[in-house]
């Protein structure tokens, strides 16, 4: 009797495991089982419930597609099916599709990140927002960045946040530049955000829980405590904390208009308390990592161009040459670098710091002669344009002067996305890295001193903090 209901049970278990395992093969495929008319783009689906999501996300430089997108190029073309992220997915590394995809927000395609994004940015994110929420948070981003651009203290402030930043090197012989250039960045957003000074205790509380966020944004999205996700989860709650405070204090003072941002956000009255909160978020985030990654890109390229980075002190050198001794920097001046714009773009491009963004299609779009399915993600990989040799010459070499050709289009070259997502503060970013190239060259110079390169996970990073030897040059 024992025997049989253990066969019994056996059986039922056994089953149980059969039923499952037939029940994920059914619930990944079902997407192409139920597909109405047309052809969807070639590809594979991979494994059931992981997809090809692991493939995808294996690390490789930043300076190349890697061997997933190379792979699948080859084989099925720049535009493909895959499963990734849970979801039926079309990737496309095509030029054309992608600057359609990013011209068609919100009438064919809308913004959809992995839901654990949204657990760490917080539901009124406007990284996260759609549909009229997103439409009304990028139009206050807008108003806030042109007036930010028109305080004259702004180019200032980012001057002198500079200068602080290489009068520390002075004494030394090696720097982990990666670190002193979120230093650089996170003083100069906070103190155009909230009003805070590298030294007020509340900016080093800020930034350590920010490096905790950060770190929890990019991780395995599982909220057990202790986990990275699970602590960045907590870092996001204590900046709100902290943001409220000081939204409390600022509370009773009047509208002003040399207010610095915060000041200028409590006088939108078209956002929620909540809303405002994520707003200095999203502001932090989009004003730190990504720019400050660009720094570390420029140092990194620009050690392996020689000739870029004596044209690039020449020019800094003839601006320096026409202002009196101590004369700040201004709008002028920056838009009489031209070389140095066209070394961010190049950096940018080569560099990519943005790879892809996340889609999904709102309803079945027809694109040449293949269907992208309603309610299937859709991935523009911004890289494989950036790095495309039929659409730039000698594409995986850095090459500033190409820009100086005039023949960039708008659809070869998208760093900071396109359409109505495109970031709302590049221009400020730019300027940032500007100002601390203007002193760098004319004061410093560096070598790279690890075999060091910049490393896609997707997101990128320097795994050794890019450390530099440094020598100051004489005046």
């Amino acid at each position: 009797m024992l025997l049989v209901m253990g066969i019994t049970g056996g059986l039922w278990t056994a089953a149980l495991v059969v039923g499952f395992v037939g029940f994920l093969i059914l619930y990944h495929f079902l997407p192409l089982l139920l597909l109405r008319n047309g052809a969807v783009p070639k590809g594979s689906f991979g494994w059931p419930l992981l997809g090809e999501t692991l493939s995808f996300l294996k690390p490789h430089t930043s300076t190349s597609t890697g061997v997933f997108l190379q792979q699948h190029c080859s084989r099925y073309g720049k535009v493909f099916k895959s499963h990734l992220f849970f979801s039926p997915t079309v990737v496309s590394c095509d030029q054309e599709l992608n600057y359609y995809i990013l011209q068609n927000e919100e009438r064919l395609f809308r913004c959809s990140y992995p839901k654990p994004i949204h657990g760490v940015l917080g539901k009124n994110s406007m990284l996260v927002a759609v549909g009229e929420a997103h439409k009304r948070l990028r139009n206050v981003a807008l108003s806030l960045v042109a007036t930010m651009k028109s305080k004259p203290d702004l180019l200032i402030d980012i001057e002198r946040t500079v200068t602080r930043i290489l009068d520390s090197w002075k004494d030394k012989n090696q720097v982990i530049f990666c670190e002193e250039a979120r230093k650089y960045t996170f003083n100069v957003i906070v103190k155009q955000v909230l009003g805070l000074t590298p030294e007020e205790p509340r900016t080093e509380e800020i930034l350590q829980d920010f490096l905790t966020f950060m770190r929890g944004l990019i991780s395995l999205p599982i909220y057990i405590p202790g986990t990275p996700y699970a602590r960045a989860v907590q870092a996001r709650s204590r900046i709100s904390s902290t943001v409220k405070s000081i939204i409390e204090e600022r509370r009773g003072n009047s509208c002003k208009k040399s207010s610095d941002f915060l000041e200028i956000l409590l006088c939108v009255d078209t956002l929620s308390e909540d809303e405002k909160v994520s707003f200095v978020l999203d502001s932090l985030l989009g004003g730190y990592e990504t720019t400050s990654l660009l720094m570390s890109m420029l140092v990194f390229f620009l050690d392996q161009s020689p000739s870029a980075a004596q044209q690039l002190q020449l020019e800094h050198r003839r601006i320096r040459s026409t202002k009196k001794n101590d004369e700040f920097l201004n709008w002028e001046d920056y838009k009489l670098m031209e070389f140095t714009h066209s070394v961010i773009n190049e950096a940018l491009r080569y560099g990519n710091v943005v790879k892809f963004v996340h889609r999904k299609a709102i309803k079945d779009v027809k694109f040449r002669d293949y269907i992208i399915p309603s309610g299937w993600k859709v991935l523009p990989v911004f890289s494989a344009v950036h790095l495309d040799p039929s659409l730039h010459a000698n594409a995986l070499q850095f090459n500033p002067w190409r820009w100086q050709s005039g023949d960039q289009t708008c659809k070869k070259f998208t760093p900071f996305g396109g359409g109505s997502r495109c970031c709302p503060g590049f221009e400020l970013a730019k300027v940032e890295v500007a100002f601390f190239l203007h002193y760098l060259v004319q004061n410093y110079r560096w070598k790279v001193e690890d075999s060091e390169q910049p490393i896609a996970y997707p997101f990128v990073e320097f795994q050794k903090g890019l450390k530099l030897s440094v020598e100051r040059l004489s005046s």
